[in-house]
């Protein structure tokens, strides 16, 4: 039997693990605090679960608390997506853009999908599914080039673009320092 592997596409611990502790980075964001991630993560913890669970669950609290530390209390949405992305927290880039994504029409709505979009194009990178990214970047590049102005304040679009464009493993710092 082979390692276990983390991938929440095709793994459900993997899955209920990351869905879990995304879902309280916006409190997380909002109270500054650590302590509903830590929870989640205590409760997976005391199931003696394989290194391969631990180790993400480790990595992803280190980053929620740099989070925490980087970002003001008054940091807009998209300020906080290019935190989060910076860290590689790339869904829960996707957790914080959607409230906003339903709440909103027009070209907002079109930009707030194509960063989540951007977002899913380093989710699927990261666990090797190069061909499915492609896809995702494919609807996602022509979007951020026509409306790019509405991120000169958090994001740097440019960087993003050009990422995208070649499909970049590594992907881009995008925050606007």
């Amino acid at each position: 039997m082979g390692s276990i592997q983390f991938n929440p596409f095709e793994d459900r611990l993997s899955r209920d693990i990351r869905n879990d502790l995304s879902e309280t980075i916006i409190g997380t964001i909002e109270n500054r605090s650590l302590t509903e991630a830590e929870k989640i993560a205590a409760s997976y913890r005391a199931r003696n679960l394989s290194s391969a669970y631990t180790n993400y669950i480790d990595q992803r609290l280190k980053r929620y608390g740099v989070a925490v530390e980087t970002l003001k209390a008054d940091s807009g949405l998209l300020v906080q997506a290019a935190v989060l992305w910076d860290l590689e927290l790339f869904f829960e880039v996707h957790e914080i853009l959607e409230p906003a994504w339903m709440e909103v029409t027009g070209d907002q709505k079109r930009l707030l999908q194509a960063l989540i979009r951007a977002a899913g194009v380093y989710i699927n990178l990261e666990l090797g599914y190069r061909q499915r990214a492609e896809k995702i970047g494919a609807k996602t590049v022509p979007v951020l080039k026509e409306l790019q102005e509405g991120l000169a304040d958090s994001i740097n679009a440019e960087a993003l673009i050009a990422a995208l464009e070649t499909l970049s493993e590594e992907p881009p710092q995008i925050s606007v320092h």
